[in-house]
């Protein structure tokens, strides 16, 4: 179990591991090739040391590799990407660089360059499904001695983060949300009908899906903290659990904690309502909300 930016690093150097064996290169000749001293190549692949977006851009180009989206994502990986043309999923976080911790930058790169995310909420509603005014009462209630005009930079990057469910390839989103998040009036009722609103707007989108789990459900699997699956384009070797905390994310790459959540979430989902029953749940309680 490791923190973002380590997750980062080893994944990144293990996906340029793997290009330069489909390259038919040593680390050794790779160094040669490029100028290096073979102990570069070894400290980016293994993750001991970051990799500047320019020499992740050398490796891929002695490696040959060709595609382009996945040269913008491991070149994502390791920090890069602010350039990017498009200027939608990447790198727009840079303008917050100060205020946001690094765990926090790490995460939103991430979420920015997957093509999936699923998810389960049992407190409140995820992030990219809230409403401003919902995010500034979860906002200020996390940081309480945080100054306000830092807390409204904060819901401003939230707000941001919502734009990968929008453009030519938007993340495709599944959430299950336990009946309790319907149920807390974060914000009061005002707040709280809105964001209800909110969501089943946002659940009729094709790239959302939006199951309730309700309380008539039991208890289907023993899990009950948050967590969230980010899985990747091309490379399902990048794929990462992601357990949020009230002070840090923990980040589990470990092929076997995939396979457990993902069967954990499969098995949620099956006990949650369907979709459109879903919506339609939500909009009930929106109603008296």
């Amino acid at each position: 179990m490791r923190y973002g930016p380590a997750v980062r690093r080893r994944k990144l150097g293990a996906e340029l591991r793997r290009q330069r064996d489909l390259a038919g290169l040593t680390s050794g000749e790779a160094a040669r090739r490029l100028g290096w001293h073979q102990s570069k190549v070894s400290r980016i692949e293994t993750g001991r040391s970051g990799a500047k977006p320019a020499d992740v851009t050398r490796l891929l180009d002695l490696y040959e590799v060709a595609d382009p989206e996945l040269r913008a994502l491991l070149e994502a990986l390791c920090g890069g990407g602010a350039s990017d043309p498009e200027g939608s999923r990447r790198g727009w976080w840079h303008a917050y660089r100060d205020l946001l911790p690094p765990a926090y930058r790490d995460f939103i790169s991430l979420e920015a360059e997957a093509s999936h995310a699923y998810t389960l909420e049992t407190t409140v509603v995820p992030g990219l499904l809230q409403t401003p005014d919902y995010a500034r009462t979860v906002t200020r209630a996390a940081l309480s001695d945080l100054p306000q005009p830092q807390v409204d930079a904060l819901v401003e990057v939230r707000i941001a983060r919502q734009s990968v469910l929008y453009g030519g390839e938007p993340l495709r989103l599944h959430a299950v949300l336990d009946e309790a998040v319907l149920r807390r009036a974060v914000g009061g009722p005002e707040v709280m009908a809105a964001q209800l609103r909110h969501l089943v707007t946002l659940g009729e989108m094709p790239q959302v899906c939006v199951q309730v789990l309700p309380y008539s459900a039991g208890m289907p699997i023993g899990i009950t903290s948050p967590f969230i699956i980010f899985s990747f384009p091309h490379i399902t070797d990048l794929d990462v659990v992601v357990l949020d905390h009230l002070t840090s994310s923990l980040y589990l790459e470990r092929k076997e904690d995939l396979r457990a959540y993902s069967a954990a979430f499969d098995v949620l989902r099956s006990h949650a309502l369907a979709p459109e029953d879903s919506l339609t749940f939500i909009s009930k309680i929106g109603g008296g909300a």
